[in-house]
């Protein structure tokens, strides 16, 4: 290996990181790492001065053109669109669970949609991977004042659309392993009230599955739809809980067959948002990881404790 390639294949993980950020989906993340490889390969290396910079400035203009035109197609997306899960490890410790999931979790990877292309790709090169102001204006081409200006409008709008009361993450997953027992136990009662009055449910079938066009809005009407599974799939219903996106989150089974993965928000106490990948397609890439990695923790569904 040369040593050009060894730099690449160094970097790979950095720059797969920021193509994922920006579009939310592995393959296209991954069409552009490729598309950043050929053009490396062909690059004059004499020519780039600093190659880390080169690359990042590269993956990041290239998927900021991708990000234009995934969002003409979004308008089109049949329901919600959410991005692609991804299986990550467990973390270590605490500290390393907060810092995961502030960075790659399904709920910033959703509000960071609102953003532009270039806000978006401008939050994440200096907030999420430190990239200094200097780089920042060298990739977008815009001035260092430009892009400070873009960055604090970026997370002005973050603000607004996120909860206000920060969760410490371990508070957070100690909820969800709490609600994953209460869905494993088809607890009806437990359900609702581990979730809040005004929850939220989106959910993803990407028009191959059946899924709500629109949030469904009532942590009452979310239990009884959770729980609605538990009935029509008594035994056949199994949940397990992995790590999605660096948090928690419930794997729904339904025989032998991944049906959803869910993830959520919380305020400490009950779960504020549920967020349902239900598309076939962005849970294939799931399927095949999970078949690589044991997963921690299995709950079996038992039958259900009272009806509706």
């Amino acid at each position: 290996m040369d040593a050009a390639t060894a730099t690449f294949h160094d970097l790979r993980p950095r720059l797969q990181g920021i193509a994922y950020r920006m579009l939310g989906s592995i393959s296209e993340s991954e069409d552009i790492v490729q598309d950043v490889w050929l053009r490396w390969h062909a690059v004059d290396k004499d020519s780039v001065n600093n190659a880390e910079a080169w690359l990042v400035a590269t993956t990041t203009r290239i998927s900021i053109d991708r990000l234009r035109s995934a969002k003409a197609r979004r308008e089109q997306y049949v329901g919600i669109w959410l991005p692609e899960p991804v299986l990550t490890e467990w973390p270590a410790t605490p500290e390393d669970i907060e810092e995961l999931s502030n960075e790659v979790s399904v709920a910033l990877l959703t509000v960071l949609e609102r953003l532009t292309p270039e806000a978006r790709a401008a939050f994440l090169l200096r907030e999420v991977f430190d990239v200094d102001y200097g780089e920042v204006a060298e990739v977008l081409g815009k001035s260092e004042a430009a892009c400070r200006q873009i960055v604090h409008r970026a997370k002005a709008q973050l603000r607004q659309e996120r909860p206000q009361r920060a969760v410490p993450s371990e508070v957070h997953q100690k909820l969800v392993r709490r609600f994953a027992d209460v869905l494993a136990q088809g607890d009806f009662a437990g359900m609702k009230s581990m979730l809040a009055d005004t929850a939220v449910l989106m959910g993803d079938g990407g028009g191959y599955v059946t899924s709500f066009p629109r949030p469904m809005v009532g942590g009452p009407r979310i239990a009884q739809l959770l729980f609605a599974a538990t009935l029509r799939y008594k035994d056949a219903l199994r949940i397990e809980l992995a790590m999605i996106n660096g948090q928690y989150a419930v794997l729904r089974y339904i025989g032998d067959e991944l049906e959803s993965a869910q993830s959520y928000e919380s305020d400490g106490e009950r779960i504020t948002r549920v967020h349902v990948q239900r598309n076939p397609e962005k849970l294939a890439r799931l399927v095949a990881a999970l078949t690589q990695r044991p997963i921690r923790r299995q709950l079996e569904a038992s039958a259900p404790h009272e009806s509706l």
